[in-house]
């Protein structure tokens, strides 16, 4: 194996789910500019939209999460590549 590919600045940092506020710490080279406080030490806190504890796949409930309307961003985004609708033909 080749040596020195591997990072060495693994730290403990801290993962939040924002959409339920479980917060898990584990070893990670994340960069992050936001700290959060948990059981009186301070980690780098990192911000998931999903994680082990929301997914759908792991919890059994299904659930659809818009989060910051990206549904409708999407729509708007490509909204100007729509074909036109058909006009019915005229009747000859």
């Amino acid at each position: 194996m080749r040596k020195d590919i591997h990072p060495e600045n693994y730290r403990l940092v801290a993962f939040k789910d924002m959409s339920n506020d479980d917060v898990f710490i584990t070893k990670s080279t994340a960069e992050s500019k936001e700290t959060i406080t948990v059981d009186g030490e301070e980690y780098p806190l990192i911000k998931l939209e999903i994680s082990r504890t929301s997914h759908p796949f792991y919890t059994g409930k299904t659930k659809l999460i818009d989060t910051a309307g990206r549904i409708d961003k999407f729509k708007n985004k490509y909204k100007k590549f729509e074909k036109p609708a058909k006009k019915e033909e005229e009747a000859e």
